[in-house]
């Protein structure tokens, strides 16, 4: 069975150009079902998956007699969720597993969530098999928060597998002693892994993954610890532990002054060691380690300091975002905030953050902690409007790329500002402006030229021009305007690059649009 991708390569000129007519806003709903009915599949591909559909053309796919045109809709985007629901009892077992796999967004937009209802209903009468990979990308934040103490078992079976570490301490209680065996297997399982002597006899001797997830967040055993610092099976050991929660007091006062590989390899040598020997030998120390361990929350006020006065620049400014730190203690730390970080998009956290913290970060004079609140989705309006004028870059794209309200001169400033990952996210926030982005037609960056075709009031011959940019993308985006020139569109429908884009183009007249659908055969 060919995949999409596979589909739109094997697609020639006419089917393509159909294909771009099936996205096309001016299109009659007479139209769309006309393509529905009689067009080769890669049209009705983009016209079930990639478009929003009016209701009546939504009635048809759902009864259409192909289940691949029904999958495709399955993982439609772009329509409300509530119309791809109608597919949760389809027939064929194909389409109800593209209803379960979430719909293919850009990274890092998330799809919009399915009713809380039709997601309970697929946990209990879809195959397990077909609830994998990305179904759970397709619930409701409400639904996440909820899971552990939902009245369906298959749902509380699904909140211990996702969410335990995130459980108080009563709710693992209640499912640790569950009616449903399914549930209390599954939290006894999670249990595990805060038990030490457990955790110690699953321990891989080898560096692989399993060995990295049990070091970074098991509860460790002292043997563990022991061997870590002592025998580790790989280089990244130390720095493992050293951010784990259960690592005792004594060995993060060991890790703060980590020594390098050299050193460790006489400690290893020395069995008589207790942790203060230990420490005496200790010389050359391994930045990674105390970086790592500069996020311990029980860091007391001797470690913290040696720290804040660690030679490596990392080290300083892993810690001086300390909770512990006064604002005038954290403003004596000489760190350095790096530029080169990504600011991108975070999707909202399972447990709200504390109002009060978020407010802390947001007033604090260190800019990572004031990234850190930028990142906050219901960051009130007042500390929106001063983080949107911040003088670090990383606070005002991290608003941008998070906040639902953020104002559009910030989304502009940020898209022109920053060019890191998930950049073009932010063209999709609510607020990002159209207006006056023809200003940016000759920018050196094609990114920001293609802004230009944004515009709805950018001048038809610069629009034209566009349409032969040396960028394939910004002639695309161009070839869609709706103030490209007649003439022009008409020589792109018989363009073998944009003749799909020109197709799309809600300018195009009745009469070719008619023209086009008639060359269609009756299938």
């Amino acid at each position: 069975m060919p995949t999409p991708e596979q589909i739109w390569q094997d697609a020639d000129l006419p089917t393509r150009r159909l294909a771009g007519l099936a996205l096309n806003p001016s299109a009659p709903h007479n139209v769309l079902l006309r393509l529905l009915a009689d067009a080769p599949l890669a049209v009705r591909m983009v016209l079930c998956r990639d478009r929003v559909l009016p209701e009546a053309v939504v009635d048809a796919v759902v009864e259409h007699p192909d289940n691949r045109t029904r999958s495709f809709f399955a993982r439609n985007p772009h329509v409300d969720p509530a119309q791809r629901v109608r597919l949760v009892d389809d027939p064929d077992w194909f389409v109800r597993a593209h209803l379960a796999e979430a719909p293919r967004v850009t990274a890092p937009a998330e799809p919009r969530p399915l009713p809380d209802a039709a997601v309970v209903h697929m946990m209990n009468t879809y195959d397990p098999e077909h609830l994998g990979g990305t179904f759970y990308r397709q619930f409701s934040v409400e639904l996440r928060r909820s899971m552990a103490t939902h009245p369906d078992a298959k749902v509380r079976a699904w909140g211990v597998g996702m969410w335990w570490g995130w459980l108080p301490a009563e709710t693992r209680a209640a499912l640790l002693a569950d009616p449903d065996d399914e549930v209390r297997e599954r939290a006894e399982n999670h249990l595990r892994h805060e038990d030490p002597a457990w955790v110690e006899s699953v321990l891989p001797a080898h560096s692989c993954h399993a060995r990295t997830g049990i070091l970074l967040h098991n509860a460790l055993s002292r043997a563990v610890v022991d061997s870590v610092l002592t025998t580790p099976a790989g280089p990244q050991d130390r720095s493992m532990i050293a951010s784990n929660p259960s690592l005792p007091p004594d060995v993060v006062v060991l890790l703060a002054a980590d020594p390098a590989p050299e050193v460790r390899a006489e400690i290893a040598r020395r069995t008589d060691l207790g942790p203060t020997e230990r420490r005496a030998l200790v010389a050359d120390p391994d930045p990674d380690v105390r970086r790592a361990v500069a996020r311990q929350p029980g860091l007391d006020h001797v470690e913290r300091h040696a720290l804040a006065a660690d030679p490596d620049p990392k080290v300083r400014l892993a810690v001086s975002v300390h909770p512990a730190w006064t604002e005038e203690e954290r403003a004596r730390i000489s760190y350095e905030v790096p530029l080169d970080h990504f600011f991108v998009f975070h999707p909202a956290p399972l447990t709200p953050r504390d109002p009060e913290v978020v407010r802390r970060n947001a007033l604090s004079g260190h800019p990572m902690l004031r990234r850190e609140a930028a990142r906050e989705h219901s960051l009130p309006p007042d500390l929106v409007a001063r983080l949107a004028v911040d003088d670090d870059l990383g606070v005002r794209v991290l608003l941008a790329q998070n906040h639902p309200d953020a104002p559009a001169p910030l989304l502009l400033r940020s898209f022109l500002e920053y060019t890191g990952p998930d950049r073009a996210h932010l063209l999709t926030r609510p607020n990002f402006p159209t207006d006056g982005l023809a200003t940016y037609a000759d920018d050196e960056d094609p990114e920001v030229r293609a802004l230009a075709a944004r515009d709805p009031g950018t001048a038809p011959d610069t629009v034209d021009r566009l349409t032969r940019d040396p960028d394939p993308a910004v002639r695309a985006a161009s070839a869609r305007h709706p103030n490209l020139p007649p003439a022009r569109l008409t020589e792109l429908l018989d363009d073998e690059e944009l003749a799909h884009c020109a197709a799309a183009n809600p300018a195009l007249d009745r009469d070719t649009i008619l023209r086009l659908v008639a060359a269609l055969p009756v299938m």
